[in-house]
């Protein structure tokens, strides 16, 4: 593919007037150095162990040996890049990272004690990790800055721990590519709370001499205290946009409504806040108004005209909840109702979808709603980096062509928005190009323990009769593989339905994007001022992709951007088609009923991918083929589980998931929409031993 760029640079270069030559010459002579030093640089990382540790006594009381790793593809030098190449994530400036202190106590809140806590996985220091993050957690530099941010390994590398007998410590296995054990939530919070303690007393002290010990970003205290505060309120901010009465826990997370709110953080003007704001009435009959027009007029003064920022959001909750004079000074029940008036709850976690075979596949996501085709990849991935905190550096410019806002259809607009961000185009269409060669990892019966050949035949007959017509069979070693997603209407299969609605029936202001058009499968539409937010990410995604990097000099920023996009489209086999499978199809008046299904795929490795269900409600795959209890079955009965724990990684052979009690990991109950484990109870004809063996052939996958 290297070739055929470079052939199509010459046959541009032979029609191109002399000066013109010279600047094509010089950007192709750019992209070939960067090419070649690319590649070599992705292999100088090759520690034997891929960084990872042994752990004692960790969280559960889980100790574990040094992980080892499956036949999936790839080396080490492959994992490492991995987990270590950056996609424009910031979460928080770098120094201050390694500077925080765990909330009640003085350990460093990076170690590894922590990363194990909440589950993410333990590292050493390697080449491209000189500091000892945890896999998913890497340097980000943007503009002239550096800071910490999370990779695409962070949600997407799992691990098993085996129980060998007669031996206390477990037998880790690392499986790139799996879905993450973290607890994301729950790490963001303990953030949240060290970032406060930093600010007060002897912590404060420690930690502004930590920082500038580093002798990097921060030459004095003053700046130091500066940033300390500015970013305890964007992590605040974000915790109470996405705050949810649906308790996550570990190995789940709602990143779609996260990534929903992101956006509309960003997209809505000022006008449309204002007029947010003005709407907004308290639950009682008493008070018709929450805000007067005074008050909204203070708190909104200085804000940008056009967009809005993490910076200057965190300024407008500052001032609602000031007890200045002329500021509202809003309670925190009061501070929800401004919080559900501009956003969605995100209520519907799911579980961090496995990797392997993504390139290879027609349709991602739990329900199908990104389309694998063209520079489709690059366009979800940018929705991704932008909900775990890309730096988004919009500005309202005067009107003029650029290829964003002809993209987003704003060349009608008065103002248009300059789609500057942290987000890294070449990374992520390196990172899709490389999990290509990830194949699925196999059930390994040196360590975990033989499969039994005779019941795992009949399980497949079984498989052919109940599963195959939706979870198609593929050759996990076949480069030219092709992975069909069937869609199934939720109305079909029965499982929780709040993924599926909510990515369809969430809307908020869309700003700028405002009566621009926007294609859909049935044809165009106009993006009314309160739209889905499904169009405002679309439209978002476009004005990030067509926009170069920020970072870099003029000629390779365009020469990056250009062999980035060419290469997303001529790489990228997957064409355009039409979804499979039994779902409600698109109409003119609803052009986004399809997305009101759950995608089947096919099921290679899925032995290393519990919990299960798209919600994670489910703990085990033979507890998968039980029905659910129904009013008037009997209670001896066996039937899927009401309540579970979630956590640890000690791996149950029998059942083929984590165990699930116990411990005290965090509570599973299935009472409520968005955690209920109803519906695909496809097992319920089979008998007893059907279902062993069942389970028996899905080990072999």
């Amino acid at each position: 593919m290297f070739y055929k760029f470079c052939y199509f640079l010459f046959s541009i270069f032979k029609q191109t007037p002399k000066l013109l030559k010279m600047a094509a010459a010089i950007a192709a002579l750019g992209v070939v150095v960067v090419f070649v030093i690319g590649k070599l640089y992705q292999s100088w990382d090759d520690d034997e162990n891929r960084g990872a540790i042994a752990i004692e006594n960790g969280a559960f009381g889980e100790s574990y040996s040094t992980p080892v790793y499956l036949d999936q593809g790839w080396d080490e030098a492959d994992s490492l890049w991995f987990y270590n190449t950056t996609q424009g994530s910031a979460l928080l400036p770098y120094d201050l990272f390694l500077a925080l202190e765990n909330s009640d106590s003085e350990k460093p809140f990076v170690s590894d004690e922590n990363a194990d806590k909440f589950r993410y996985l333990p590292q050493k220091p390697t080449f491209f990790n000189p500091d000892g993050l945890p896999i998913g957690f890497a340097k980000e530099t943007y503009q002239g800055k550096d800071y910490v941010g999370y990779t695409c390994a962070a949600c997407h590398t799992g691990q098993i721990n085996v129980r060998i007998p007669g031996e206390e410590t477990l037998q880790a296995i690392r499986i790139d590519g799996a879905p993450s054990m973290a607890d994301m939530v729950g790490y963001l919070t303990a953030l949240e709370k060290a970032l406060i303690a930093a600010q007060k007393g002897e912590k404060n002290e420690r930690f502004v001499k930590k920082v500038l010990a580093q002798k990097n970003d921060y030459k004095s205290k003053k700046a130091v205290q500066a940033d300390l505060q500015n970013w305890t309120e964007r992590r605040k901010l974000y915790n109470t946009i996405n705050h949810s009465h649906i308790k996550y826990g570990y190995a789940r997370l709602d990143a779609f409504g996260r990534i929903y709110n992101r956006v509309l953080q960003h997209a809505i003007n000022r006008e449309q806040l204002a007029d947010s704001l003005s709407l907004i009435t308290r639950r009682s009959k008493d008070h018709p108004a929450l805000l007067s027009l005074a008050q909204i007029k203070l708190v909104l003064d200085g804000v940008d005209e056009t967009v809005i920022g993490d910076e200057q959001f965190a300024m407008i909750l500052d001032r609602l909840r000031s007890k200045k004079p002329g500021y509202p000074g809003l309670s925190v029940k009061e501070m929800l109702y401004v919080r559900n008036e501009i956003f969605n709850e995100p209520n519907a976690p799911v579980s961090y979808p496995f990797l392997w075979d993504i390139p290879h596949s027609d349709y991602v996501q739990w329900n199908g709603i990104a389309s694998n085709a063209g520079v489709g990849p690059i366009g979800r991935n940018t929705g991704e980096v932008i909900g775990v905190f890309a730096i988004i550096d919009w500005q309202a410019g005067d009107p003029g062509f650029s290829i964003s806002s002809w993209l987003t259809g704003q060349t009608n607009k008065k103002k248009v928005v300059d789609f500057k961000s942290s987000v890294d185009l070449v990374n992520l269409r390196r990172l899709e190009a490389h999990l290509r060669s990830l194949k699925s990892p196999e059930w390994p019966e040196n360590i975990i323990g033989a499969i039994d050949y005779d019941k795992a035949a009949r399980g497949k007959r079984i498989y052919g009769n109940h599963c195959q017509g939706c979870h198609e069979l593929i050759d996990r070693d076949d480069a030219d593989r092709r992975v069909i997603g069937k869609m199934m209407g939720v109305d079909k299969t029965k499982t929780d339905p709040a993924m599926a609605t909510n990515s369809v029936m969430y809307s908020g202001k869309s700003g700028n994007f405002k009566h621009t058009y926007q294609d859909t499968d049935v044809g165009a539409v106009m993006i009314e001022e309160k739209a889905p937010v499904a169009q405002i990410l679309t439209a978002v995604t476009k004005g990030v992709v067509a926009t170069p990097d920020a970072d870099k000099m003029f000629i390779r920023r365009w020469a990056d951007w250009v062999y980035t996009l060419f290469l997303a489209f001529t790489e990228n086999e997957i064409k355009a088609s039409v979804k499979s499978g039994n779902y409600t199809p698109d109409t003119t008046a609803s052009p986004y009923n399809s997305l009101l299904a759950y995608k089947a795929r096919s099921l290679n490795g899925i032995w290393a991918t519990a919990p299960y269900l798209h919600n994670g409600s489910v703990p085990t795959l033979y507890d998968l083929l039980l029905p659910v209890r129904a009013e008037g079955d009997p209670a001896d009965g066996e039937y899927r589980p009401d309540e579970f724990r979630v956590g640890a990684r000690e791996f149950d052979p029998i059942k083929v998931g984590f165990i699930s009690e116990g411990y005290e990991g965090s509570r599973f109950t299935v009472g409520r929409v968005g955690d209920k484990n109803t519906g695909h109870e496809y097992g319920k004809p089979l008998s007893t031993e059907q279902r062993w063996e069942l389970v028996e052939y899905l080990k072999t996958l």
